[in-house]
């Protein structure tokens, strides 16, 4: 099936920036403006229903600032595409005039997929429109070619939507790698760990697929998710940080990320880390993610024979079982790590700042060291217990990236899937055999 293309009509950007650069005819103008708007205000309407859902047309208008008749009509147009229902035996009347009919968001008739690619293993999962998990599945890389750990990615997205019992059509896949990552193009511009160089992930798995595709890093990935459904809702600025195997950060102001020079903010990996003599992939010695990488840790762990083989895992359990030595190594690393973090607050003076760390939600003692050192270094006055949290998808952070980036693009642009979100027949394609 091939990708849809984005109807006649709808801004995807280029356009806009076209019309500000004064290239385009008045009247063209005009009507790129005009889709630009038409676009806004329906993605102002799914996110207000996402977040308040059920909820009454005349407090959609309360609360994006729409006239309550262009409400009326984003409301009729998104339940036309399968996106909103109508409520009618919630109905909610004051005794005056027509009774309000809520509205809710219409999780039986679309599915996303999500992808996330890592070190060891690549994630595949769906998740319905509030981001909930439905069905996941992750495979081990046997290699990481390109071109292998895509073509089971391709697969797993297609043997979870022929197993998932539901007549809900998927809209798209999104996935979320680290590295550097660039989502216009969705390509992997360079992934050190994989050995990745200029992936062109989004149209590799698009042609595979037939399903639109985007494509963002996963520590952006994963904000975006805590803005859509953690903790991070109502937050004017928000910093995420992401610790695993990688170490990156993300950082948003009024709901829109911060991308930079062709998507390259949030690098920390080489962030210097003093008195760490560990070598980098860079050539240096001491950088922030070659200090504190789940990698490292569990080879240290390992060499003082506190596990048995240099698995993460097993020093998280024996860490949880109660082992000393093995809670030390955490609570060194978070306060490692919370120097880092106090230094990006003093720069970038967030609201709220997530960090996503199997290690917090498992070892209390690990985020009471990053709040205590981050209470200590940073200069920024505020409640750190309050303004330093860890994710909301503890246990789901890897599904909650891929689907994430697909969820923020669909709340942003309901309209920029095209004809995939109004077509009667959008299942996915079996991929054919690797290249």
């Amino acid at each position: 099936m091939p990708t849809p293309t984005r109807p006649a009509g709808r801004d995807d950007g280029r356009a806009t920036a076209a019309v500000t650069r004064g290239k385009l005819p008045k009247t063209e103008a005009a009507r790129v403006a005009d889709g630009g708007r038409r676009t806004a205000s329906a993605g102002a309407v799914l996110r207000a229903v996402l977040e308040n859902g059920p909820i009454a047309r005349s407090t959609i208008a309360r609360i994006t600032g729409l006239s309550p008749a262009s409400v009326t009509g984003h409301c009729a147009e998104l339940a036309q595409a399968g996106l909103l229902r109508e409520l009618p035996d919630q109905v909610r009347s004051n005794g005056i005039g027509r009774p309000h009919v809520p509205v809710d968001l219409d999780v039986s008739r679309h599915i996303v997929a999500a992808v996330h690619i890592a070190v060891p293993m690549t994630t595949t999962a769906l998740l319905d429109l509030r981001g909930r998990v439905l069905a996941r599945r992750r495979t081990p890389h046997e290699s990481a070619d390109p071109g292998h750990v895509l073509e089971c990615a391709a697969r797993g997205v297609a043997t979870l939507c022929a197993q998932y019992d539901s007549d809900a059509r998927p809209l798209g896949i999104g996935v979320a790698t680290g590295g550097w990552v660039e989502p216009e193009s969705g390509t992997v511009m360079d992934h050190p760990r994989l050995g990745w160089s200029r992936v062109p992930v989004r149209d590799w798995l698009s042609e595979r697929t037939g399903l639109p595709v985007r494509v963002d890093g996963h520590s952006r990935a994963l904000l975006h998710g805590e803005m859509l459904f953690g903790g991070a809702r109502h937050a004017d600025g928000v910093l995420h940080v992401f610790a695993g195997n990688v170490v990156e950060a993300a950082f948003a102001t009024r709901g829109a990320a911060h991308y930079g020079s062709r998507a390259q903010a949030g690098v920390i990996a080489h962030l210097p880390v003093e008195g760490s003599r560990e070598p980098c992939s860079c050539g240096r010695v001491g950088c922030l993610e070659a200090t504190v990488s789940e990698e490292t840790l569990a080879r240290c762990a390992y060499q003082r024979r506190l596990i048995a083989a240099p698995d993460f895992r097993l020093l998280l359990e024996a860490a949880r079982a109660g082992s000393r030595a093995a809670v030390d190594l955490f609570v060194e690393r978070s306060r490692l790590l919370g120097r880092a973090v106090a230094t990006l607050m003093d720069v970038v003076g967030p609201e709220l700042v997530v960090v996503t760390d199997a290690v917090l939600p498992a070892l209390p003692a690990a985020l009471a060291a990053l709040r205590g050192i981050v209470r200590e270094s940073a200069r920024m006055v505020c409640d750190v217990d309050r303004a330093l949290i860890p994710t909301a998808f503890p246990g789901a952070v890897l599904e909650t990236a891929g689907g994430a980036v697909i969820l923020d693009s669909l709340y942003r642009d309901p309209w920029g899937f095209g004809e995939r979100i109004t077509s009667e027949s959008c299942n996915v394609d079996t991929p054919g055999p690797g290249p």
